[in-house]
C-alpha cells in the first residue's frame, strides 16, 4: 500500500516533468509491487477460509456484521486495484500518458480502499459499533454506517498505513542505496534514495504524532487494561512513569529492572503530569490479557524501532539536505541494512493490537475462546498451523527471488533517460 502511493508520486513527476526518468523508475517498481500483490492474494485467501475452518462459532454469531467490509473489500477494492494494476502494468503503450497516470492513481486507491475495509473489520473487533444482539445470540448490522464510521478506524486506518508507507519508503531508499553502493544505475539510485528518504521522514514522524498519539488515546479511553499491560502498569497511580525497559513479573505484579520516565505516561494520555493513570490492579484479572510479557514486548519493540527508523531518516534526510547523502557510504550501508526492521515494527504493532484485545474476540462482547470452532482440535489446529508454515516458507524463497532477480536487472534501459540532479 505504501509502495503503491510512491510509484503514483513517480508516475506524477513523470507527468508534469516529461521526463522519462521518473516513468522508467516507476515501470520498475510496478514489477516489484505486482509480486507483492500476487503473494498477497496467495497467502490472504487462506486467512478467508480460517473464518469458517477454526472461527466457525465467531463466523456465526458476527457473520451479519463482518461480512458486510470483508465483502466490500473484495467486490471493491480488490477488483478496482487488480484490474487497473493490469492497465498500469500492461496498457502503457495503448493509453495516453494522462490515462496511464490514471491507472496508477487507481491502483492505489485501490489499495488504500481495502486497507480501510480490512481495518473497519478489526476495528469493529476492537470496539464494536452499530449492532445489535438477537434473542439467540447473533449479532446483527443496525447500523451500515456505524459500520464504517466507528470512531476507532480513524486513528488505526491512519497509523497502519502511513507505517505502509514507512515500509515502503524504506525499502526503495535501501534498493537505491544498494545501487549507488555497487556503482550501477545510479541515476535511479539517487532518485529512489531522494525519494524514499524524504517520504520516509515526512512518514515516521507521522507514525508518532498525530497517528500514533490518537491510537493511544483510543486504547486509554476504550481498552485500559490494555494500556497498563502495554506499559507494565500494576498499580494506579498518579503521574504515571513511561516505561523505557523493564521486565514484567506477571506473578508478582511488578515491573523488575525499570528504567522510566517520570510523569510522561500520565501526560501523553492526559496532557496532566499529575493526571491518574489505571493499572492492572483496578481490574479483574479475568479482564486483563491473556499473555501481559509478549504484549509488553512487542508494544516495547514496536516503539523502540520506530524511534530508530526515525532517527535514521532524519539523519540522512540532513545530509541529503546538505546534498552529501549520495557519497556518504555508512549512510547508504546504514539506509540498505534497516530494509527488514520496518517489517519487524509492523508485525509487532500488529501483535500489539490483537493481544492487546485479549481475552475477547469482540471487545466487551464474545471471548476468544467462545470463538473457535467447537469440532477443530488444537491438534488439527497445530498441524495445519505447521502445514501453512511450511508452504509460506517456500513462497517467502520465492518472493526474495523473484524480487532479488528484478532488483539485480534494475530498471528497464529501453529510453535514453536524464535524470535531475
Amino acid at each position: 500500500m505504501g509502495l503503491a502511493l510512491l510509484i503514483l508520486i513517480l508516475k506524477t513527476m513523470a507527468l508534469r516533468t516529461g521526463n522519462e526518468h521518473y516513468a522508467q523508475a516507476a515501470r520498475f517498481w510496478a514489477k516489484i509491487f505486482a509480486i507483492n500483490f500476487a503473494m498477497g492474494v496467495v497467502t490472504g485467501i487462506p486467512m478467508e477460509f480460517q473464518f469458517g475452518t477454526n472461527w466457525a462459532r465467531f463466523s456465526k454469531a458476527a457473520g451479519g456484521v463482518i461480512g458486510q467490509t470483508l465483502a466490500m473489500e473484495g467486490v471493491f477494492s480488490f477488483f478496482l486495484e487488480s484490474s487497473f494494476l493490469g492497465v498500469f502494468l500492461y496498457g502503457e503503450k495503448r493509453l495516453s500518458p494522462k490515462a496511464h497516470w490514471f491507472a496508477a492513481f487507481l491502483v492505489c486507491a485501490g489499495s488504500w480502499l481495502s486497507g480501510y475495509f480490512i481495518i473497519a473489520t478489526d476495528a469493529w473487533m476492537q470496539h464494536p459499533t452499530g449492532y445489535t444482539l438477537a434473542a439467540n445470540g447473533e449479532i446483527m448490522l443496525s447500523s451500515f454506517w456505524g459500520l464504517l464510521l466507528n470512531p476507532w478506524i480513524f486513528w488505526q486506518y491512519l497509523h497502519n498505513m502511513i507505517g505502509a508507507v514507512v515500509t515502503g519508503s524504506f525499502v526503495m531508499a535501501a534498493v537505491g542505496a544498494f545501487y549507488l553502493l555497487t556503482k550501477r544505475n545510479e541515476d535511479f539510485g539517487r532518485t529512489f534514495v531522494r525519494l524514499g528518504v524524504i517520504a520516509g521522514t515526512l512518514a515516521t514522524i507521522m507514525m508518532v504524532f498525530p497517528t500514533g498519539d490518537g491510537q493511544g488515546r483510543n486504547i486509554a479511553a476504550q481498552q485500559p487494561p490494555t494500556l497498563a499491560a502495554m506499559e507494565g502498569l500494576f498499580e494506579s497511580v498518579d503521574g504515571a512513569p513511561l516505561a523505557i525497559l523493564g521486565q514484567p513479573d506477571v506473578e508478582h505484579h511488578r515491573l523488575d529492572n525499570p528504567f522510566t520516565i517520570p510523569r510522561a505516561l500520565s501526560f501523553l494520555t492526559y496532557q496532566r503530569w499529575q493526571a491518574r493513570v489505571r493499572g492492572l490492579n483496578a481490574f479483574p484479572p479475568d479482564e486483563w490479557p491473556d499473555n501481559i510479557p509478549l504484549l509488553y514486548y512487542s508494544y516495547h519493540i514496536m516503539v523502540g524501532l520506530g524511534t530508530i527508523l526515525i532517527g535514521v531518516m532524519v539523519l540522512c534526510c540532513w545530509s541529503l539536505w546538505r546534498g552529501s547523502l549520495y557519497r556518504q557510504a555508512p549512510l547508504l550501508w546504514l539506509l540498505m541494512l534497516m530494509l527488514p526492521f520496518p517489517y519487524i515494527a509492523t508485525t509487532a504493532g500488529w501483535v500489539t493490537a490483537e493481544l492487546g484485545r485479549q481475552p475477547w474476540l469482540i471487545y466487551g462482547i464474545m471471548r476468544t475462546p467462545a470463538g473457535v470452532s467447537p469440532h477443530v482440535s488444537a491438534g488439527n489446529a497445530l498441524f495445519t498451523l505447521i502445514g501453512f508454515m511450511g508452504i509460506y516458507t517456500i513462497l517467502a524463497i520465492l518472493f526474495l527471488f523473484l524480487v532479488s532477480r528484478e532488483i539485480e536487472e534494475g530498471p528497464a534501459q529501453t529510453v535514453e533517460a536524464v535524470a535531475p540532479v
